[in-house]
């Protein structure tokens, strides 16, 4: 499983990376942006989910 996030709508609120910041960091505008390739493991499924979950614009999924 892998973690991505979808740079057209993610407007930079920042909930993924302060939820998971192990998964995610932002870039020099302030966007959320996935730390290394979004590979996912047993302990990181559960943190992707919660951001996706709270992610305001749906940016992040989990892709098989």
């Amino acid at each position: 499983m892998k973690v991505v996030i979808d740079t057209e709508l993610c407007q930079g609120h920042g909930r993924c990376f302060t939820m998971a910041p192990n998964l995610f960091s932002f870039d020099d505008l302030g966007s959320g942006v996935v730390i290394g390739d979004g590979t996912l493991n047993d302990e990181t499924i559960e943190l992707a989910r919660l951001a996706q979950l709270n992610c305001p614009e749906h940016a992040i999924s989990i892709e098989e």
